[in-house]
């Protein structure tokens, strides 16, 4: 057997080389450019971020203020693009806004009129992406819950006007660092399904959008998004932090999966997910609804123990707490998921920038395990 054979989905096979982020699954790490998510976390923005994904190195005051007023300047949504997230968002179809946020990201490019392939004009569509993205799914919730939309605003960071435009109020100091955090931490995660999709599609030359809506239609899978909407949607179903402990148990009990543990990379903690817990217990008990924060609690405890009685030493990641940090912040569960996609779009565009700079055509090959030398039979002799 082949060693890409013995690897079921490609596990461990190296497919190229990036200087982008490390995930150092033994240790627990994520590095971005050389830099620990621990030493970002805190102390640096997602618009700092962003730009050390792109440029590999973190800017200065004005290289800085340069990136956030292209990002600002590109917050705006064109009023075709508006009137397309409303009738889809409105649709008797009830699409999902991961289907939305496809569709839109695929009219985007489809608008633009600059189709040239030079550096300058792919980070000028990366930027308007990285902007645009979190403009239309603020639309998208607006117009899920059968609310106007809320323009954006030129003042505010790149988290609080996300913020801003989704619930139509400031949001709280802390509620800002939180979703700037959670952002930072979801920005990239090496060569993950969807990036690697990106990668395999701008790699034949395609354009900068076709790459971000081919991520955009891998994110969409639920083996790969979707698990933090999982997690809340499970205790909003137990729905009690006096049940929270045997619900659980049942459920495992019969050999139900619970989302939130487990990770294809990390074998010890997902160094995210210490985080995301930090902040969630922060922003509940401030704004005084710590009932999905409790549950997940319990929910991390009988799940812990009851693998360790079997000898596995489990942990959770980055999906189990974002449930309840988001809720706390008034985001409906349906964005969990396109809030990945506003964060990844900083690493899919790093990585897309990285592919086109050193291009080659991603071409694998498969181990034939089909039939071979088969005689032709006329079709009128077939039986």
């Amino acid at each position: 057997m082949s060693e890409a054979k013995a690897k079921a989905g490609l596990q461990d096979v190296v497919a190229g080389d990036s200087s982008i982020c490390l995930v150092d699954g033994k240790q627990g790490r994520l590095v971005y450019q050389g830099y620990d998510i621990n030493d970002l976390v805190g102390k640096t923005s997602f618009e700092e971020v962003v730009y050390l994904l792109w440029y590999g190195k973190l800017p200065n005051v004005s290289e800085l203020a340069a990136l956030d007023a292209e990002l600002k300047k590109n917050r705006e949504i064109p009023s075709d693009v508006l009137e397309l997230v409303k009738a889809l968002s409105n649709s008797q179809a009830n699409p999902t806004g991961m289907e939305i946020l496809r569709t839109a990201a695929s009219y985007l490019g489809t608008v633009d009129p600059d189709k040239s392939m030079d550096h300058e004009t792919h980070i000028k569509q990366a930027t308007k992406l990285v902007s645009m993205l979190a403009s239309i799914t603020a639309a998208i919730g607006r117009f899920k819950q059968g609310k106007d939309y809320v323009a954006p605003r030129h003042d505010l960071g790149h988290a609080a006007n996300f913020l801003y435009m989704l619930t139509g109020k400031d949001a709280d100091e802390l509620s800002v660092e939180a979703f700037d955090v959670a952002l930072i931490l979801h920005a990239d995660h090496e060569f993950n399904a969807s990036t690697f999709t990106a990668r395999c599609t701008v790699a034949t030359l395609s354009d900068m959008y076709s790459g971000v809506t081919s991520a955009i239609g891998a994110l969409k899978g639920p083996l790969h998004g979707g698990a933090n909407e999982d997690v809340l949607r499970m205790l909003m179903e137990i729905n009690s932090v006096e049940n929270a402990a045997s619900e659980v148990q049942n459920k495992l009990d019969n050999g139900v999966k619970v989302p939130g543990f487990g990770h294809r990379v990390y074998r010890s903690y997902d160094p995210r997910g210490l985080v995301l817990k930090r902040y969630a217990k922060q922003l509940t008990e401030k704004v005084g609804e710590t009932k999905w924060y409790e549950m997940t609690e319990i929910t991390e405890g009988v799940v812990l123990e009851h693998f360790a009685k079997k000898g596995k030493d489990l942990k959770y990641n980055v999906d189990l707490y974002s449930g309840s940090l988001y809720n706390a912040m008034g985001i409906p569960v349906e964005l969990f998921t396109p809030l990945f996609v506003i964060s990844r779009v900083s690493g899919w565009t790093a990585h897309i920038l990285e592919q086109y700079a050193n291009n080659r055509i991603i071409r694998p090959v498969a181990d034939y395990v089909g039939p071979v030398d088969q005689s032709f039979v006329p079709i009128e002799e077939r039986k």
